[in-house]
């Protein structure tokens, strides 16, 4: 496969260059010149001055960036579509103009490393009861108030005690923890896209598979190019409102929406995750609003995790999600036509187990991340034969739990 470097992905013409200026401050009224006039809006802002004076050991050139003029970059891996002068840091922290180049300064430096169930992302079809090599390094592209690993993805990379580990590495230690996948997860895989895709791709190669677990948020170019190596993603939808996303998350919906559509397009396997903030995402009639646009687009047969809301970060204020408005929500979800509605966070057996949506008998019972019960032929349901969307491995044993997390 053709490395993709700055040469050859660059978006590289002055038009296009003008026009994906242009755009950027029309999504963002204000971006530079203070906040949006107009709905509450926590859109991240770049750091002026902030980066660092040379690379470091764990600095990577930018995939995917346009070279403006005096030396300013415009970063082209997500729709924040920052603009960069020298000494610049972007508005997820990862990224910084050093002499008119951008470089990530999250390449080979995870702050957390962990093996997990592939349950606990959560993916519930997606080869049940394998282990997951997850990494993680510091930055986020959003400023979600209710973020629940603000301390790796609120922070500048060089702020954190972080881990060696480049992709030969990351694809070394997977295999040597018996992983079946390795995972980019826990902050912003988005704004380590560098060095996510560099490992996605041995370890594709190595035979292992790759799992985005992200808020979405990124152009399509590069998630086009990041899909020749992914297997499954868990992708945030946060809300199907923009003005929410705008004051509680700091990002738009419609390029989220985009990266479902495109991940649909594609054929990677994904699932949907909801977390029902109390206040901001509670609304039935956004979710029903949700489920429609999903079936029109999707279809039936992408799983849907409404979550659990647990106070922390900004909103530590705020009262947990009621368990009877995450089940009502599940309700809704099935009513409206989706087939495989989960409920996250929660002690919940009917909400955490898989059932047929044809026959409707218990596919894959679930006790936290123990699974005693799979009833699948390969991917097919042992009782009716009916097809099973997801990724299952040729032969589904029926008994045997899930190894905890490492």
């Amino acid at each position: 496969m053709k490395k993709i470097d700055r040469r050859h992905l660059l978006v590289g013409s002055a038009a296009l260059a003008a026009t994906c200026a242009v755009s950027a401050t029309a999504f963002w009224p204000g971006r530079k010149g203070g906040e949006d006039s107009g709905a509450a809006d926590i859109t991240g802002r770049i750091f002026p001055g902030d980066g660092p004076a040379k690379p470091w050991k764990w600095s990577k050139e930018g995939f995917l960036y346009v070279k403006l003029d005096n030396q300013r970059v415009m970063c082209s891996i997500c729709p924040n579509a920052c603009v960069l002068a020298p000494g610049d840091r972007s508005a997820c922290r990862s990224k910084v103009n050093i002499d008119g180049v951008l470089y990530s300064l999250a390449y080979g430096n995870p702050c957390t490393v962990n093996v997990d169930p592939v349950e606990k992302k959560p993916l519930l079809h997606f080869l049940p009861r394998s282990r997951v090599f997850s990494i993680a390094a510091a930055g986020c592209n959003f400023r979600c108030l209710n973020c629940q690993n603000w301390e790796i993805s609120q922070m500048k990379p060089e702020e954190l005690k972080s881990y060696e580990m480049f992709p030969p590495e990351v694809v070394k230690n997977a295999l040597a923890a018996q992983s079946q996948a390795v995972a980019y997860t826990y902050s912003e895989a988005i704004t380590f896209y560098e060095y996510m895709l560099d490992t996605a791709r041995l370890a594709r190669t190595a035979g292992l598979k790759n799992l985005l677990i992200s808020n979405g948020y990124i152009n399509r170019e590069p998630l086009l190019e990041l899909c020749k190596v992914l297997d499954g993603a868990n992708i945030n939808l946060k809300a199907f409102d923009d003005r929410i996303y705008r004051k509680l998350n700091g990002g738009r919906l419609e390029p989220v929406l985009n990266t479902f559509k495109t991940l649909h397009e594609q054929g990677v396997h994904f699932e949907i995750t909801n977390l029902v903030v109390p206040g901001y995402v509670d609304d039935p009639e956004m979710v029903k609003r949700m489920c429609g646009w999903i079936l029109a687009n999707l279809g039936p047969d992408h799983p849907l995790h409404f979550l659990k809301f647990v106070p922390k970060y900004k909103l530590d204020r705020l009262p947990p999600t009621p368990a009877a408005t995450l089940k009502e929500f599940r309700s809704l979800a099935m009513r409206e036509g989706l087939h495989y509605v989960y409920i996250g966070n929660l002690d919940d057996p009917e909400g955490g187990n898989t059932y047929c949506h044809q026959c409707g008998q218990l596919l894959i019972e679930r006790h936290g991340y123990n699974l005693p019960t799979i009833n699948l032929k390969g991917s097919h349901c042992k009782f009716c034969r009916a097809l099973i969307p997801g990724v299952w491995p040729p032969e589904t044993a029926t008994s045997a739990a899930t190894p905890g997390a490492a």
